[in-house]
């Protein structure tokens, strides 16, 4: 297993995609952090001022927005084998299939912990220095810093592993690409931003993970999500899932 799994890390690192997905994700979450900061106490903008414990919190769950890219590069770690034909040649090499998609499964979860390491250290070398600026105070066990950190370490873990179920799913790179983009930028976005539709919206995953950091989608609407320790056990089971649809989509199909 451990072969296979650094196999498929060898495939994704001789590629462009897996850079060109981090680029991207570090250009979304620098976006953000930009616009916190323009707008970082204006009153008609709704947002704290710098130099409050508000305002960090606000800053650092900026790094869970990554999530879809992190989707994207999962959908194509596996659309990709299909697209190019092979998918074959892998499954010569490693007939019991199930292996091979648990070692994608592995490889898309290290792929994500990896993400959230870099987001999280491109989040706090912009945060820290300009809460300073600020003239506010740093503390990184404060503010929910930790309960953020792990929600953003755990969304972008939990969302390479959906993406690649999507991909086992759908097989077309083009369609699982669309359905990863609209899942996150339009349904998911549609449930969490109307308090109203957050009574369902708490139990996706996007849901779970805010829940998980503690963090207001929408002000004053904290009280429709989970608890942190409920938005856990709903992302484990949606790992859990996700693991079993990816093997029995693989296992079940013919692949000619």
């Amino acid at each position: 297993m451990i072969a296979l799994v650094r196999a498929e890390l060898l495939k994704l690192s001789t590629t462009r995609l897996w850079w060109v997905m981090l680029l991207s994700t570090l250009l979304l979450i620098g976006v953000n952090l930009a616009f916190f900061i323009g707008f970082a106490g204006n009153a008609q903008g709704g947002l704290p001022a710098l130099d409050t414990p508000e305002w960090a919190q606000l800053a650092w769950s900026a790094g869970a927005s990554g999530r879809i890219f992190v989707m994207i590069l999962g959908v194509v770690m596996i659309t990709s084998e299909y697209r190019y034909q092979t998918i074959t040649g892998t499954f010569l090499t490693t007939p019991r299939r199930g292996r091979v998609i648990t070692a994608k499964l592995v490889a898309g979860l290290i792929v994500g912990l990896l993400f959230a390491l870099a987001v999280l250290l491109f989040t706090a070398l912009v945060v820290i220095p300009t809460v300073l600026f600020a003239g506010g105070e740093v503390s990184l066990t404060e503010a929910r810093v930790p309960a953020i950190a792990l929600g953003t370490v755990a969304s972008l873990a939990l969302y390479t592993i959906l993406g690649i179920a999507v991909g086992a799913l759908v097989r077309n790179q083009i369609a699982g690409i669309v359905g990863a983009v609209a899942w996150a930028y339009v349904i998911e976005s549609i449930f969490l931003a109307i308090p109203a539709l957050q009574v369902v919206g708490k139990w996706f995953p996007g849901g779970a993970a805010q829940s998980l950091m503690s963090i207001d989608v929408t002000p004053g609407a904290r009280s429709d999500l989970l608890p942190a320790w409920g938005g856990a056990a709903v992302l484990v089971g949606y790992a859990v899932v996700f693991a079993i649809i990816a093997n029995a989509t693989t296992v079940r199909r013919d692949i000619t």
